[in-house]
C-alpha cells in the first residue's frame, strides 16, 4: 500500500469521526478462560495461546508471562502505527525491529514487601529503523508513533479503571 492509497482509506473514516464523534469510540474486548488447575488463563484469537504465573512468581516458563503480553502490545501497536506514519508520508521505511523493555519486581508481586511496587515501573522502547531515512525523518516518525500509538497513549495518561465482580449466568 502506499501513501494515496492508505489516504484514499481512511479519509472517509476521518470524515465520518468529524461528522459523528460518538461512532469512533471502539470498545476493545479481551476475554479469557479460567484453568485454575494450572493457574492459568487461554486465550484465544488465532492460536490458542496460555497465559501463567512466570517463574519468578512460580510458574513453569512453559505459559505466556502477563507483563510480556504487554510489552509485545505494546511494541506491536507501536511498529504498525510507525508503519502506517512511514506509509502515510511516503518514506523510505524497508524494516526494522520496535524493541519494548519493562522492569517489575516479584517481590512486590508476592507480597513479599509491601513497599516495593507490583506492576512495570520502568519501560523503555527502542526503535530500530531500516530504510532510505535521514535523521530529522526517523525522529519524525517516532514523534508521530508517540503521538499516534493507542497502547503508548494509554499507559501514558491511563484511563479510569474500575472492577466488578459478576456471578455467572446458570443455564439450568
Amino acid at each position: 500500500m502506499d501513501a494515496t492509497a492508505l489516504r484514499a482509506l481512511q479519509a472517509p473514516l476521518k470524515q465520518k469521526y468529524r461528522d459523528d464523534p460518538a461512532i469512533a469510540r471502539v470498545v476493545a474486548r479481551a476475554e479469557v478462560a479460567l484453568d485454575p488447575p494450572q493457574i492459568a488463563a487461554l486465550l484465544r484469537g488465532g492460536a490458542l495461546r496460555i497465559a501463567g504465573l512466570h517463574q519468578a512468581t512460580g510458574g513453569t516458563g512453559a505459559h505466556a508471562c502477563s507483563a510480556d503480553m504487554l510489552l509485545e502490545a505494546l511494541a506491536a501497536c507501536a511498529g504498525v502505527t510507525l508503519m502506517a506514519v512511514a506509509t502515510s508520508m511516503a518514506c523510505n521505511l524497508t524494516g526494522g525491529r520496535v524493541v519494548a523493555e519493562g522492569v517489575w519486581n516479584a517481590r512486590g508481586t508476592l507480597g513479599v514487601d509491601k513497599t516495593t511496587p507490583v506492576g512495570i515501573q520502568d519501560i523503555t522502547m527502542t526503535f530500530e529503523l531500516e530504510g532510505d531515512l535521514d535523521e530529522p525523518t526517523r525522529q519524525r516518525l517516532v514523534q508521530l508513533t508517540e503521538r499516534y500509538c493507542v497502547v503508548l497513549a494509554t499507559l501514558r495518561q491511563p484511563p479510569r479503571l474500575s472492577v466488578a465482580i459478576s456471578t455467572p449466568l446458570r443455564s439450568d
